[in-house]
């Protein structure tokens, strides 16, 4: 039997950090995750799931996520069921977590960031290896930018990674 959830979405609402009887940390939050399809309205709708977390796991989630944040989430899906205070008995659906990754550097919290290297961007790297619609002609001289985007992939120690790599059989761990 196989029972494995792997999801990547964002906090709904601040994490909620508890304690249990058994001193026993236990965090609950509600991640959002896109649907792969959008509806006739043209829309994406999203998933709005229950997960929790227990131990030391669960202080760094209340401690370093919040609203907003981007987390990836491994675990298996739980069912329980208990009585509320009304007698009814309520059932429950969550996603137990064994592992929660952060997504996004600390103190960002779902804000998206602008910033991007030259080697983000398809025109940048097409016109630092001369690929883009910015080619010279023979004996021109190139611009400042061009020289500038060259000497940037000239600095980078992987450009030319492509060939064979020389490693001795000591360096080898096996």
């Amino acid at each position: 039997m196989l029972n494995r959830v792997v999801l990547v979405g964002r906090l709904t609402r601040d994490p909620e950090l508890r304690v249990s009887q058994n001193n026993v940390s236990v965090t609950t939050f509600n991640l959002a995750v896109n649907r792969p399809f959008t509806g006739q309205s043209g829309e994406r709708g999203a998933d709005f799931i229950n997960c929790v977390t227990f131990r030391k796991q669960a202080e760094n989630v209340s401690q370093y996520v919040k609203k907003g944040s981007l987390v990836g989430v491994d675990g298996r899906i739980q069912t329980r069921n208990y009585d509320n205070k009304d007698g009814q008995r309520v059932y429950v659906t969550e996603v137990v977590c064994d592992s929660v990754q952060f997504l996004e550097p600390r103190g960002q919290g779902g804000n998206q960031s602008q910033g991007q290297n030259n080697y983000n961007s398809a025109d940048s790297y097409a016109n630092a290896y001369g690929g883009g619609q910015g080619n010279q002609s023979q004996g021109s001289r190139p611009s400042q930018n061009e020289q500038t985007s060259r000497n940037n992939v000239e600095e980078n120690p992987f450009a030319n990674a492509n060939g064979p790599v020389d490693i001795s059989d000591d360096d080898l761990p096996f």
